[in-house]
């Protein structure tokens, strides 16, 4: 008995979180979301060269995120679909490789990490320069505090949208799906801003990761929430859930706050505040009681709530791909055969 295809989508998910894991962005590589990003940008540069009113930067706003998703779409449906169609084996290799192209755990981590080395280790400039990398935000006058403080709420903020969100949409539609949010997520973050070079041409980009990142950004608060009772004295529990509770709404965007509310809950820490954005400061209410002041150290806390959050969200979607493949696809009959050549060995 042939091992169902369907298992082959089982093990390159594993196989993907794993690489991930241990080796995170692969900068000598090229990366999907480069391709992405310069498909945006040439996009970008061709539109905003035209003149147009408030309209019609509009309707080419759509019309980029529609070419770059189709463009997403057409390419890695061509990788993983010529795979399989090549050998089942090829195909679970390509699309552990997509997967392991669609998730950032490590990267989030070990970018975050330069920035808690460099306020340990370095002058403020560096930790600035750190900041930069990861955030949006201007850095350039941000003290301590404020570099801690952006780097965490980084942290909180992607480990829905880098790690849960897009293992969640890998784990339903494989990586098709998976490369889709990316790409999403991807033209939300170059063209996404509501300033004046961007409130028209990038709020097709926005609302629909606003849309896509609205059942993930819940499903990893609460995540964190149960992940927060097994991290240790650093983390409450309870104070996570309250802080959820009562400020997950504090936040233009209505996913942004979800997993800080809990990230700050759990640390005893305030986040969010007003912040400088392409020198204009942006006004934002706070998020947290404070009971405590926000220090580096909190940024190897927030990067252990990401992970553990993130082991949660991988065992409940490695449970739900065999539970499918045991009630879709012959699962069942390919363990129990399984388990019986194993005895014979």
């Amino acid at each position: 008995m042939e091992m169902p295809l369907y298992y082959y989508h089982v093990i390159a998910f594993l196989a993907g979180f794993i690489l991930d894991c241990i080796f995170g962005d692969p900068y000598f590589m090229p990366h999907p979301v480069k391709a992405m990003g310069k498909l945006i940008g040439a996009l970008e540069k061709h539109y905003l060269a035209q003149p147009a009113d408030g309209k019609k930067r509009r309707e080419q706003g759509r019309e980029t995120v529609l070419i770059v998703l189709l463009c997403t779409v057409a390419v890695t449906d061509l990788l993983f679909m010529g795979s399989y169609a090549i050998h089942p084996i090829a195909g679970c290799v390509v699309e552990a490789i997509l997967t392991y192209y669609a998730l950032a755990a490590r990267c989030l981590c070990k970018e975050s990490m330069k920035v808690y080395k460099a306020l340990k280790n370095g002058p403020i400039e560096e930790a600035r320069k750190a900041v930069s990398m990861i955030v949006g935000r201007d850095t350039e006058n941000l003290d301590e505090e404020g570099v801690t403080k952006a780097a965490v709420e980084t942290v909180a903020e992607n480990a829905s949208d880098g790690v849960i969100a897009p293992m969640l949409y890998l784990a339903i539609g494989g990586p098709v799906l998976g490369m889709l949010y990316k790409a999403i997520n991807t033209m939300d973050s170059m063209i996404g801003y509501k300033n004046e070079k961007y409130i028209d041409f990038g709020r097709a980009a926005a609302k629909l990761d606003d849309i896509v990142n609205f059942l993930p950004s819940r499903i990893s608060a609460w995540l964190m929430i149960f992940a927060s009772n097994f991290l240790g004295v650093h983390f409450i529990a309870s104070e996570a859930k309250r802080i959820y509770l009562r400020d997950r709404r504090n936040h233009a965007s209505p996913n942004s706050a979800q997993t800080e509310s809990v990230c700050a809950g759990a640390l005893g820490i305030q986040l969010a505040g007003d912040a400088s954005y392409f020198g204009q400061i942006v006004h934002k209410p706070t998020i947290g009681d404070g009971r405590r002041r926000v220090n580096p150290e909190d940024i190897r806390y927030a990067n252990r709530l990401m992970y553990g959050a993130t082991i949660l969200c991988l065992i409940l979607c490695i449970a739900a791909l065999v539970g499918v493949c045991c009630v879709f696809f012959n699962g069942v009959d390919f363990w129990k055969l399984l388990m019986m050549k194993m005895k014979k060995v």
